[in-house]
C-alpha cells in the first residue's frame, strides 16, 4: 500500500500518543495502589464503589484466574501478538477511520499495560471494585476498562460504518464488501 493511503504521521502519532497515554495512566494507578494498600485491602468510597488490591493471574475479570500458572505465559504471548497485529492495523488504517483509529489507541494501551505487568509481576494488578447489593462485580484496572471501551467503539463502528468505503482491511488490501 503505499504512504499516501496510509495513515498521515500526525494522525498516526496522536493515535499512538492515545495509547501511550492509556498505558502510563494505567501504570500510574496501579503504582499508586501498591504504595497505597496491601494485597487484599479495601476501602469503601460510595455505597457501591471500593478501592482494592487484588492479583488476577487470569484474563480479563479473572478469567481463569485460578488455572496453575500457565496463565503468565500464554496470556502474555497472546497479548504481545495481539499488540503487534493491532499496532500494524493502526498503521494500515485508513485516515477517515477515525473512530476505529481510536477503539484501536485504546485497546493497544489497554493490552500493553496489562501485558507489562505480567511480564514484570507475574500477574496483573485490579483496584476498581463496583458492587451492588452484596454482589461484587470482578475487579478491574485503567487498562481492562480502556480495552473494553475499545471493543464497543469497534462494535459500533463496524454498525455504523458504510460499505465500500473504500478503507483498506488490516492485510491491506481493499475492502469490497
Amino acid at each position: 500500500m503505499p504512504r499516501s493511503e496510509l495513515l498521515p504521521s500526525k494522525q498516526l502519532s496522536f493515535l499512538l500518543g492515545i495509547a501511550l497515554f492509556i498505558f502510563l495512566a494505567d501504570q500510574l494507578t496501579k503504582v499508586w495502589i501498591v504504595n497505597q494498600y496491601t494485597y487484599g485491602a479495601s476501602e469503601a468510597i460510595t455505597g457501591f464503589f471500593n478501592l482494592v488490591r487484588v492479583h488476577n493471574f487470569g484474563a480479563a475479570f479473572s478469567f481463569l484466574n485460578n488455572e496453575g500458572g500457565w496463565q503468565r505465559w500464554g496470556f502474555s504471548v497472546f497479548a504481545a501478538i495481539v499488540s503487534m497485529i493491532i499496532l500494524i492495523w493502526i498503521i494500515k488504517l485508513s485516515p477517515q477511520k477515525t473512530l476505529e483509529g481510536l477503539a484501536l489507541s485504546l485497546i493497544l494501551g489497554g493490552a500493553l499495560g496489562n501485558l507489562y505487568d505480567r511480564m514484570t509481576l507475574g500477574y496483573v494488578v485490579d483496584f476498581l471494585d463496583f458492587h451492588w447489593s452484596g454482589r461484587h462485580f470482578p475487579a478491574f484496572n485503567i487498562a481492562d476498562s480502556a480495552i473494553s471501551v475499545g471493543a464497543v467503539l469497534l462494535l459500533l463502528e463496524s454498525f455504523f460504518s458504510r460499505p465500500n468505503d473504500g478503507s483498506s482491511d488490516v492485510t491491506g488490501t481493499e475492502n469490497n464488501q
